[in-house]
């Protein structure tokens, strides 16, 4: 955990200190119909590059049984085809997050709940829409590497842990629809 933090801190000092033309604050309405709040900014460091830092937080039980609880923080350096915040871009992201979630018909989440930590990384594509001089739109999707490490309970009453866990997968890292405010 408190690599992360040092991680979190470095990435804002990073943000904070780059003096830049453009600056877009986002959300990602994809996470939004979760109900887990989360802000990102983007904020451009060259012609063509721009540095994106997203942080998601979601508190909430669904329910006595159910859980979707998490929190995660993805950093991604954007490539821009065109110009920066117009058109189409490549990405490099990392991720860290904590997650308690369980007793949803999804993913297998039914029967377990799982609580634990994830890391990983990817590489992401998406698609940058100009809509006024201070608002746009933007679709993204990525795929890359998560290490997850968890306790694993029985869903029923989520009492006593059945074990320690770890997995690696591979597949979709990154997916969001996100407004965005432009400060200039």
């Amino acid at each position: 955990m408190r690599r992360i933090l040092v991680f979190i801190i470095a990435i804002t000092a990073i943000v904070c200190g780059v003096k830049s033309q453009v600056v877009g604050v986002k959300t990602n309405i994809l996470y939004d119909a979760t109900s887990t709040i989360n802000l990102g900014l983007e904020i451009g460091i060259a012609p063509k590059w721009t540095l994106e830092l997203p942080v998601n937080y979601n508190p909430w039980n669904l329910s006595v049984e159910k859980k979707l609880k998490h929190w995660l923080v993805q950093p991604e350096a954007r490539y821009w085809f065109c110009e920066k915040f117009n058109g189409h871009f490549l990405g490099l992201h990392a991720m860290a997050g904590g997650y308690n979630v369980g007793g949803i018909d999804v993913l297998g989440l039914k029967e377990h709940r799982y609580e634990g930590d994830l890391y990983g990384g990817g590489v992401s594509y998406g698609y940058h829409w100009i809509l006024s001089t201070r608002f746009s739109i933007e679709a993204t999707v990525g795929a890359g590497y998560v290490y997850l490490d968890h306790a694993k309970y029985p869903c029923e009453k989520c009492e006593s842990k059945i074990g320690d866990f770890t997995k690696n997968w591979f597949g979709p890292t990154k997916a969001g629809i996100s407004l965005i405010y432009i400060i200039k």
